[in-house]
């Protein structure tokens, strides 16, 4: 199987990594500042107090697609972009599709699922969640923070089941990460979609992490009130949440002491773009659509809103 990586940030570098090391044809699509800095470093992965690991990327950009160095195409793309870079991204890649090409996206939210269908076609893309804690380090590093690595996906039109399957285990075998295919991969991407703006909300709304939040009077209620209102919002758009992942977003929401921010919150705290509409404003648009009450994510959205339109004229 050829894979090409879109991307090789703290998503698609840890999972193109350990793929690498594990043998399979692996490639990276990357901006030529990114590839310049990994042909000097290599790609490597650090934290969790274990020895620094490094490999060899093979490598491509934009520039050399366009003039028809490894042009063919691969059989999975793994779609790591944020979705601020969504759109130039998928220009970047497309002549790398081919008839037999999946593509995978790990975005947060659903908005992107419709733009890539249109663009090569729903039978063509899976959906996908992948959950690990890792951010990009000074130098470019991978720096893991917790040693959770898992990816679930599956076809957005349920034809041939098999081929996720057999994807899944191919890469469940691979050291330092979990692979399943997932019957109800849209349910699952609410559910992870329900979260991140769980706690993306209890961040900007309280202007600090998690335990910050929580420290103070009240600040205990606003990660449960805005998962209500989030999974109100799936449940009716046809994706009622499970208990278990209730649990855990409450749960996370509300932990004394937690350092938790999402990167979204990061973002904006740095004063850069971040995904606002993708994962807000589109969430919104979908509860004003069912008549679903949605007062602290719209509230969230605006001050969001507000951000970005900061930036735009700065």
């Amino acid at each position: 199987m050829r894979i090409l990586v879109i991307g090789a940030g703290a998503t698609g570098g840890y999972f193109g990594a350990r793929l690498v090391q594990a043998g399979h044809d692996v490639t990276f699509l990357v901006r030529p500042a990114r590839a310049d800095a990994l042909r000097r470093r290599g790609l490597r992965l650090t934290g969790l107090g274990e020895p620094e690991e490094r490999v060899e990327p093979r490598l491509l950009t934009a520039a050399e697609v366009s003039e028809g160095s490894g042009a063919e195409p691969y059989d999975l793309i793994l779609l790591t972009v944020k979705a601020t870079g969504l759109a130039r991204a998928v220009e970047d890649f497309a002549p790398l599709v081919g008839p037999g090409t999946v593509i995978l996206p790990v975005l947060n939210g659903l908005a992107h699922l419709g733009l890539l269908a249109d663009r090569f076609g729903a039978h063509r893309v899976w959906g996908g969640v992948a959950k690990v804690i890792t951010t990009l380090g000074d130098d470019g590093d991978i720096v893991r923070l917790a040693p959770m690595a898992a990816l679930a996906f599956g076809p957005l039109d349920g034809a041939d089941p098999g081929r996720a399957e057999r994807t899944a285990a191919l890469f469940d075998a691979v050291a330092g990460m979990e692979a399943t295919a997932s019957a109800d991969i849209v349910g699952d991407m609410w559910a992870k979609w329900s979260f991140i703006v769980t706690i993306s909300s209890v961040n900007i709304l309280g202007r600090g992490s998690v335990g910050d939040v929580v420290a103070v009077p009240g600040g205990d209620a606003l990660g449960p009130a805005v998962f209500a209102e989030a999974a109100a919002v799936a449940a009716a758009s046809g994706h009622e949440l499970a208990q278990d992942v209730r649990d855990m977003a409450v749960g996370m929401a509300t932990g004394a002491g937690s350092p938790l921010t999402t990167s979204l919150y990061r973002d904006v705290a740095a004063g850069l773009p971040s995904e606002a509409e993708h994962l807000f404003g589109d969430l919104v648009a979908r509860a004003r659509a069912r008549r679903v009450p949605t007062p602290l994510l719209d509230l969230a959205t605006l001050q969001l809103r507000v951000q970005e339109g900061r930036l735009r004229t700065a």
